[in-house]
């Protein structure tokens, strides 16, 4: 099957894209762009990945669904594009960021910069029905973007893995300690921020280890 998603990733998931899953999986999203109003637009399905080519992943921050408002989900977990007002989990988020690292946040919620910088900003499910959050779950994507946090865990060393909220924490399963580092926390939402993500100081943390081992620091500022 040929699927629109940048060349390294397309060979490193090639088994996956002729599997049944991702084939029954393909039929199922091409009906529902069809018949429903989908985000992100289909163009934009894979924008984690063509911004964030396999050889350049040095961090993962991982998310369930695509935002299912107007105009806000473009293909990165917790990113809307410019002059979209910001989810309250992104507003807290540059608000850890500010406080870890005591900079002023980012002026824009479109996450793009740290995606070309290395960040996988990886949703769990890739597509969602407009207004009806968890929609296209348990369809096949999560199966496929399992396979993608294990191909990392098991091709690439020293990664950071941004686990946020008990749903993202059940994926650490998939990822080996030994070669990368694993953090935890509370989501970002305003639910839960205040149990532990507040505080948390992930952002410090990954630049640390990055740099520990010869990497480059992300410009969560950028």
């Amino acid at each position: 099957m040929d699927v629109k998603i940048e060349n390294s990733w397309k060979n490193v998931l090639a088994d996956e894209f002729e599997k049944d899953y991702f084939v029954n999986l393909t039929k199922f999203v091409k009906q529902e762009y069809r018949q429903k109003k989908v985000y992100p637009h289909p163009k934009n399905i894979f924008q984690a990945f063509d911004l964030c080519p396999f050889d350049n992943v040095e961090v993962v921050i991982l998310g369930q669904d695509p935002y299912h408002g107007p105009n806000q989900a473009h293909g990165l977990a917790f990113s809307v594009r410019s002059g979209i007002q910001n989810p309250p989990s992104l507003v807290n988020i540059f608000k850890e960021i500010a406080g870890d690292l005591g900079v002023s946040a980012k002026n824009t919620g479109d996450l793009s910069s740290w995606a070309e910088q290395g960040v996988l900003l990886l949703n769990a499910t890739l597509t969602v029905v407009a207004s009806q959050a968890g929609s296209h779950q348990h369809k096949g994507w999560e199966e496929f973007t399992d396979q993608v946090i294990q191909k990392l865990s098991d091709n690439k060393e020293y990664l950071v893995f941004l686990l946020w909220g008990a749903y993202a924490q059940s994926k650490a399963i998939l990822i080996d300690p030994n070669r990368h580092l694993i953090l935890e926390a509370p989501h970002p939402s305003p639910l839960s921020a205040h149990r532990g993500f507040f505080g948390s100081h992930h952002f410090s943390q990954t630049n640390d280890y990055l740099i520990k081992h010869g990497k480059e620091p992300i410009n969560w500022t950028k």
